[in-house]
């Protein structure tokens, strides 16, 4: 056997290890929401006032450039309303959560284009995929570029970000987080494409109701962007009742009315807490329902995992309510979202094609 051939993998093998190797990428992923949250919820986001994609990943060296970032910092707004007065040490402390979720970002594109080269290379991603791929390395690209233009939000008149921008910026993390997942599973299950096949299970109305699932837990990640941006969470910090209401205190004191719906902070945490329980619902149904069609392995293994996952994220988000959002809650509270996301995708994958005996 020559060199090459030592080096380059079989097919089925080959296929098994770019699968590993995404799930490893969509684990950074899932990484890089938990030190985003936490670099939001210590109102770091805005202490890098620049975006240099290459020179960036370097920080600061000697004193002469930190007094330098820390110069461009104190000339937003966010440091002379909130911050004023704040010391260097002080600044340091805020500048390395974002310069940490920001060099988290550069080193997933590195983990995913280099390896992309070598499986492209050795035939374990075939060429058919390739555009897939190169989507997805562009999609990861586009996050930069959106992570920059939600920061710029911040950089002007305002002390933080804009909510939607936040949105944006966490939606299209959370689309790229799926897109690996589910490409994931199937370089795992299959050896090539024509060994995947539809359950030999009664599951196709299961299968639709598991994408509509996830697409409500997508929302929901969203309308959390909308909570965090607002700090909505701070405020009616009881449970079940707002305060002592069903609703939240005047619920269309903005105008236009609809308005209120997106930056409202009562009316967006009443919706937060609205669409968790249709999340609790759906996760009770997928998993009912399973249990009456009789599904069994992988399928029913994720079914079970979105269920318990769920339970665990209605416990997180309301003491997170309760105890009017804690940092560290508040973080576990994204991240496990993160992972009920990835369940999700989980189960409808299987639904959609996993075998009846995998």
């Amino acid at each position: 056997m020559d060199i090459l051939s030592a080096l380059v993998p079989q097919s089925q093998s080959g296929r098994r290890a770019a699968g590993l190797w995404l799930l490893a990428v969509a684990a950074l992923i899932v990484a890089m929401l938990a030190v985003g949250g936490l670099t939001r919820l210590t109102g770091s986001g805005l202490s890098i006032t620049q975006w240099d994609p290459i020179v960036g990943a370097i920080p600061p060296l000697g004193d002469a450039a930190w007094h330098d970032a820390f110069a461009k910092y104190q000339q937003i707004p966010q440091y002379r309303l909130e911050n004023h007065g704040m010391s260097l040490e002080g600044f340091k402390a805020i500048f390395w959560w974002e310069w940490a979720h920001r060099f988290l970002g550069r080193a997933i594109g590195c983990v995913f284009f280099v390896p992309f080269v070598w499986f492209a290379w050795s035939g374990a991603i075939g060429r058919k995929d390739w555009p897939r791929m190169v989507l997805l390395l562009a999609l990861g690209g586009l996050q930069g570029f959106v992570g920059w233009w939600m920061v710029e939000s911040g950089l002007e008149t305002r002390v933080s970000v804009s909510q939607y921008r936040l949105a944006i910026h966490l939606g299209v993390a959370v689309i790229l987080l799926g897109a690996i997942l589910w490409t994931a599973l199937e370089y795992l299950r299959a050896p090539s494409p024509g060994a995947l096949r539809a359950p030999a299970f009664p599951a196709r109305g299961e299968a639709k109701m598991a994408f509509v699932f996830v697409a409500l837990v997508f929302v929901q990640m969203l309308l959390g962007a909308l909570v965090a941006g607002l700090h909505a969470g701070h405020i009616d910090n009881t449970w079940p009742l707002m305060d002592g209401r069903l609703t939240p205190e005047h619920p269309f004191l903005l105008s236009p009315r609809w308005i209120n719906f997106f930056e409202n902070p009562g009316v967006v945490q009443f919706d937060h807490r609205i669409v968790a329980y249709l999340v609790a619902g759906g996760a009770f149904t997928l998993w009912s329902w399973g249990r009456r069609i009789g599904l069994t392995g992988l399928a029913r293994r994720s079914s079970d995992a979105v269920l318990y996952i769920t339970l665990i994220q209605v416990v997180l988000g309301i003491a997170t309510l309760l105890l009017e959002v804690p940092i560290a809650l508040a973080a576990l509270h994204q991240v496990v979202a993160a992972l009920l996301f990835c369940a999700a995708v989980w189960h409808a994958f299987e639904l959609r094609y996993a075998a009846s005996n995998p």
